[in-house]
Parts: C-alpha cells; sequence; structure tokens
C-alpha cells in the first residue's frame, strides 16, 4: 500500500515540479539572492538532478555519488534544465517502480568514494526524506527566487495569491 501512496505522489509532485521549472524566464536565470546561493539556473538544474538520485537510492544499496556519472547541463539554458528533467523523471519512474515493500525497509547507504554522506538507514526513511521532501525544500527557494524577481508563480496546491486576487 505504501508503494502505491509513493507511486502517486510521485506523479502528481512530478506535474508541480514540472509547472514550476517552466515558469522559470530565461531572463532571470543568472539572479542569486546573496553572495552565497545559487543562481536561480543552478536551482533549477539542482532540482531536476535530483531526479536522477532516484535510481542509485531505490536501485543499489550502497550509492557512491563521485563514482556515478551524473548529467549536467548549461545552467544558463531553460530549456536544457526542462530536458534534463524529463529525462531524469522517467529514470525515477522506473526506478520507483520496481520498488518493493521489503526494499523501502532495507538499508542504505551514501557515499562519496571512501566518506559516508547519508545513513545506513532504511531505504523508506530516504525516499521521503533524501528524495521528496528535497525536492519540496528546492522547489520553495525557487518560488522565492521566482517571486524576488517579479515573475509569476505558478499554484502548485491550489491558486496563488496572485491568482486569487483576481
Amino acid at each position: 500500500m505504501i508503494l502505491q501512496y509513493l507511486s502517486a505522489e510521485f506523479e502528481n509532485e512530478v506535474n508541480n515540479t514540472r509547472k514550476l521549472l517552466q515558469a522559470v524566464p530565461e531572463k532571470d536565470l543568472a539572479y542569486k539572492p546573496s553572495d552565497i546561493s545559487w543562481t536561480m539556473g543552478e536551482l533549477a538544474q539542482h532540482i531536476a538532478t535530483i531526479y536522477y538520485w532516484y535510481v542509485g537510492t531505490l536501485t543499489e544499496d550502497v550509492y557512491d555519488i563521485v563514482a556515478d556519472q551524473l548529467e549536467r547541463g548549461d545552467t544558463n539554458d531553460i530549456q536544457a534544465t526542462l530536458s534534463l528533467f524529463e529525462r531524469n523523471v522517467e529514470k525515477a519512474r522506473t526506478a520507483l517502480a520496481s520498488l518493493t515493500e521489503q526494499k523501502l525497509q532495507d538499508n542504505w547507504t551514501m557515499k562519496a568514494g571512501e566518506q559516508i554522506l547519508l545513513g545506513p538507514m532504511p531505504r523508506g526513511t530516504v525516499t521521503r526524506g533524501f528524495l521528496f521532501n528535497h525536492i519540496y525544500h528546492h522547489r520553495g527557494e525557487l518560488i522565492v527566487y521566482l517571486r524576488a524577481t517579479g515573475n509569476k508563480v505558478p499554484g502548485l496546491y491550489g491558486p496563488t495569491y496572485e491568482e486569487s486576487q483576481k
């Protein structure tokens, strides 16, 4: 039953992420709110990249992020980021479909070479925290970037404030 809920949430949230990434204008990709922040283009690409991490998280017991061949595109090209997002969503969807209830209980670890970054912890915990919630966190940041640059934010869970004022 948990897998059905995760799959349904995944599909709903993919649509929300797509709407948000499609709202990012090319003209504002270099915007960043502070010297230590990512640019809007880097943040958008990071969101698209998290969907790639579903593969290593859901199909491997120990995921070495350094050994993985992570595809990145031009952070100054929102169409390239949208294409990367769509490719990574397909990979994530396939990885999610391979899950079993038992695999959600199995321990998982993320490494960078010999350094342990996360875990070991149950894959189900990692799925919620490192994958799903991680995306939501960065989408919230992207919404702030969009508003700070005067752009419209799409409604993800109903109308936005701006939409409700019409």
